[in-house]
């Protein structure tokens, strides 16, 4: 029985979504639970796995694809097993029984795009191709639109330009496309995003950011406890610096509720519960998730969930609603694990407020007495939207966030 492969709907508001890489082909073997390619919304990266042990029988829908949400990508089924009704026939009454569970408005929907894209190939203004190819056969004068191409999803691709040019003209010359000096890739969808927001950030908003640092001397030795706990048993659950950081940063949200806001030309949005974001480096791409109701957690509980939302980050299957811009009500960004000293983190708008955590550094202080040494110092870096936050409230803010750091206990 041939089970097909739903293209997933993340969010009420995806309608359609971008297959990024498969990494199956048609024929090949798979179990259940195997990777079989990722896809791309306009607000995350994603993994789609096999549903069942079999082979994958058809493909409809290659790399680069735009596809409808809920409709068949793939079939798994049998080897040698037919496919042709599945993806032809329309008629109610015609829909094989194995494959009755799938509605026959996906199928129809399913059969309405596979032939649209059929039809788009043959038409001018729907044409595909690369930049780079576009340039080239610009250059050489040559009609591109009758060409066949060989890239992802029918893309017209370098190689199909020099094959349709003459031999008296010769290949792609190396001054004006010098293939060994440097390679073009497009941009990911959430690599376009991430750039659209950081520049709509940057030019709607005024943005500024003041320094300050805390002592950590008992967030480390918080730490240490914590590590010796794990070790003889007295300790479950491992604690992080971050996870303590982001608890007294919730602590100081509470003191000045101002920066827990959204701004808007015309209003602020003021919320009274915390919805904390935490900004995640994935291989696809920054990712900020929200945890909601932050502030109703214990130290514990918050950690689980910082971790459990980095997670589902990196593994791409975070809810899509909970790494809109507008999820989080504060975000912290902490930089400190890559050895950065000092940095300015970009509000993410429509948000009023972002939390650098910066890198520890031992700094010549006095211990009293006389006395002076080293201390651990961690940099904190707070960027705030100048028009919804004046420079008082912000240092205030800042300096009841050292001070949480520093009285830190557990």
């Amino acid at each position: 029985m041939a089970i097909p492969v739903i293209m997933p709907r993340q969010g009420q508001s995806v309608e359609t979504c971008i297959i990024t890489k498969w990494f199956r082909q048609k024929g090949d073997t798979v179990k259940s639970g195997d990777l079989l390619f990722s896809y791309e919304t306009d607000k995350a990266a994603f993994d789609v796995e096999s549903p069942s042990d079999g082979t994958i029988l058809e493909i409809f829908y290659g790399n680069g694809a735009e596809v409808p949400v809920l409709v068949n990508v793939a079939l798994i089924g049998n080897a040698g097993e037919k496919t042709d009704q599945i993806t032809t026939q329309l008629s109610g009454e015609s829909i094989p029984p194995e494959i009755n569970h799938q509605s026959f408005e996906t199928l129809v929907q399913e059969t309405s795009v596979l032939q649209a894209d059929a039809a788009d190939e043959t038409r001018e203004m729907k044409i595909r191709i690369s930049p780079r190819a576009k340039r080239y056969a610009e250059k050489k004068g040559l009609n591109f639109y009758g060409i066949r191409g060989s890239g992802p999803n029918g893309r017209i691709i370098c190689s199909d330009i020099e094959n349709a040019v003459s031999p008296t003209e010769g290949k792609m010359d190396q001054v004006d496309v010098p293939g060994d000096e440097f390679t073009e890739q497009p941009l990911s969808n959430v690599r376009k995003l991430i750039a659209r927001t950081m520049h709509v950030s940057l030019q709607n908003s005024a943005q500024l950011t003041h320094h300050m640092s805390a002592d950590v001397r008992n967030i480390l030795e918080a730490r240490r406890k914590i590590k010796e706990g794990l070790k003889n048993g007295s300790e479950k659950q491992d604690i992080t610096l971050n996870d303590m950081i982001c608890l007294c940063v919730i602590k100081a949200i509470k003191k000045f509720p101002e920066v827990n806001a959204h701004f808007f030309d015309d209003r602020i949005k003021m919320f009274n519960k915390v919805h904390l974001g935490i900004a995640v480096d994935t291989p696809r791409g920054l990712m900020v998730p929200s945890v909601k109701n932050a502030d109703d957690m214990d130290l514990q509980t918050l950690s689980r969930e910082l971790k459990s939302s980095a997670e589902a980050c990196k593994k791409g299957n975070i809810n899509p609603e909970l790494i809109k811009s507008t999820a989080a009500s504060f975000t912290v960004s902490n930089l400190g694990n890559y050895g950065v000293e000092m940095f300015t983190p970009v509000v993410n708008l429509p948000q009023t407020a972002i939390l650098g955590v910066c890198t520890i550094i031992n700094r010549p202080a006095d211990l009293g007495n006389s006395t002076f040494g080293f201390v651990p110092y961690i940099g904190l870096s707070l960027t705030y939207d100048h028009r919804a936050i004046d420079g008082g409230p912000a240092t205030l803010f800042l300096r009841e966030i050292k001070e949480q750091i520093e009285k830190f206990s557990h």
